[in-house]
């Protein structure tokens, strides 16, 4: 996809619900290179952080669009505490590396202003390279990196977390 592209990110609804299952189940598939997870007997990953994304009101789902076609998604959880967490964000291969994925963060964060932390797996290259750099532009040198134990699976090496502030719109 070329740079100019036209990237938006929406509020998903109960009408995007079956197009948020398919990038779900897609994101869910590149992800499960990283924890050995396979699908259940229906061929379905789990959709708990799905469901809670619609349904819970501390969180909220976004659709990530390019030239009006559906690239990814975005989940966000905390909204109502201090801190806000990046839970689930995709997009799909064939628009990775033409910056959708960075402008559409940028979107997603600056609509939550404040603090954010972001969990991957060092093992994923290509998302240790692109979460590091959003935290360079969002916050500089004023991020930090730890890693935390997998809850419920200690088989699993701890996830890497970044955490940094956003600021608010016209602030710095």
């Amino acid at each position: 996809m070329p740079h100019h592209t036209h990237v938006r990110v929406h509020l998903a609804t109960a009408a995007d619900r079956p197009l948020m299952d398919h990038l779900w189940l897609m994101f869910r598939h590149d992800m499960s290179e990283f924890g050995s997870v396979t699908p259940g007997p229906d061929g379905t990953f789990r959709t708990d952080r799905l469901e809670a994304a619609f349904a819970d009101a501390d969180r909220v789902p976004y659709l990530l669009t390019a030239d009006e076609r559906p690239v990814g998604l975005a989940f966000v959880r905390g909204l109502a505490g201090p801190v806000r967490v990046l839970n689930s964000f995709f997009v799909v291969r064939g628009a990775r590396g033409a910056g959708v994925g960075l402008r559409a963060v940028r979107d997603v964060l600056a609509r939550h202003p404040g603090p954010w932390e972001v969990a991957f797996q060092d093992d994923n290259a290509p998302a240790v390279r692109f979460w590091r750099r959003v935290a360079r532009e969002v916050a500089g040198d004023a991020w930090t990196e730890e890693h935390r134990p997998v809850p419920g699976r200690p088989e699993l090496p701890p996830d890497a977390w970044i955490a940094f502030h956003m600021p608010a719109p016209g602030t710095r």
